[in-house]
């Protein structure tokens, strides 16, 4: 495990004032993409308001399962056997990450993993509002021929030493985060942050299948991973749902964002009440359950292009209380 390293100065520029105070750029290293896998790896560096660094830390996890995409992030069984367990750094991660806005490449992958870490360690990380890099040079209309984080990293001249590490990945995506910040800054520009939302409910639910996984959100690699198919709703959509009504056996729902409850959790409350559970919206769907209806999601926009209506996980749960059933 690296210890805190200060380095850089903040200047003394006019700054925004709703900008936030802090800053901890994140990467984790997983193995896998599921709602199961498990964090191996984890680098935190801190930045000030400006975007400076103030220190940075480093540490192995111990997954207390196989590795998975190895060729990805490098880390085997060996490797990882006397490493801690998450609980063990469970707090020394949150101390780094409390009051800051925490910011990742394609942050809702990081925060998930994190927030699931923290629910098997039946506690919750400090962590309110979340920036995703991707979403912020997509504000600043920055110049990329895709928004992977070797691109963002080649725009502002940052290089990369160790891919799919968590520690470099984390030193890069600061270095590329301090320009666009200031960018950002410069042209008034409002941050892109969404609320992140800890997991007060969990299961660990054996699964079967196979899913692919692995890394930085992206990664990609064999069949190795166990994964869960939902089985088909066996009643037909009866229409669309109407704000005021109930919901009906056979209706199509989606979800989107962070929830409270972890996500399967929920849809398996949906589809026990006889609901669709919808991995995509289209014009069929009678409702999109998202907690941040303005996050601009694709979901979200849909939602509003085809006139779906959209309830918070609240409200949905109130709903899955009276479930009208199916005709016949």
């Amino acid at each position: 495990m690296l210890e805190d390293r200060p380095t850089a100065v903040s200047s003394a520029a006019p700054w925004p004032a709703a900008y936030p105070r802090g800053y901890a750029v994140v990467d984790v290293e997983t193995t896998g993409l599921a709602r199961d896998d498990r964090i191996v790896s984890a680098a935190v560096y801190r930045l000030d308001a400006r975007g400076e660094v103030e220190d940075h830390w480093y540490t192995l996890v111990n997954p207390q399962r196989d590795p998975g995409p190895v060729w990805i992030h490098g880390l085997t069984s060996e490797v990882l056997e006397g490493a801690p367990l998450f609980a063990d750094i469970a707090g020394e991660f949150a101390a780094r990450l409390d009051g800051r806005v925490l910011v990742a490449h394609n942050a809702v992958f990081d925060w998930q993993m994190i927030a699931r870490e923290y629910a098997r360690a039946r506690c919750e990380a400090p962590v309110r509002q979340r920036l995703c890099t991707i979403a912020l040079s997509k504000e600043l209309g920055l110049p990329l021929p895709n928004f992977k984080l070797e691109s963002l990293a080649a725009h502002f001249g940052v290089v990369q030493q160790r891919a799919h590490h968590a520690l470099d990945d984390a030193r890069v995506l600061a270095e590329a985060f301090r320009p666009s910040l200031r960018a950002a800054a410069a042209g008034g520009l409002r941050l892109p942050l969404l609320e992140c939302r800890p997991l007060t409910e969990w299961s660990d639910t054996p699964r079967v299948g196979l899913q692919a996984g692995g890394g930085h959100g992206g990664h990609r690699g064999g069949g190795w991973r166990p994964s869960r198919k939902r089985p088909a709703c066996p009643h037909p959509n009866p229409g669309r749902y109407e704000e005021g009504k109930r919901l009906k056996q056979g209706m199509r729902v989606a979800f989107s964002g962070d929830t409270s409850t972890d996500r399967e959790l929920l849809e398996d409350r949906a589809t026990e009440a006889g609901l669709h559970v919808a991995t995509s919206l289209s014009r069929l769907t009678s409702l999109l359950v998202t907690n941040d209806p303005d996050s601009g999601t694709s979901k979200a926009a849909k939602a509003r292009q085809f006139g779906t209506p959209v309830v918070d996980e609240a409200a949905f749960g109130q709903l899955l209380r009276d479930v009208e059933p199916a005709d016949g």
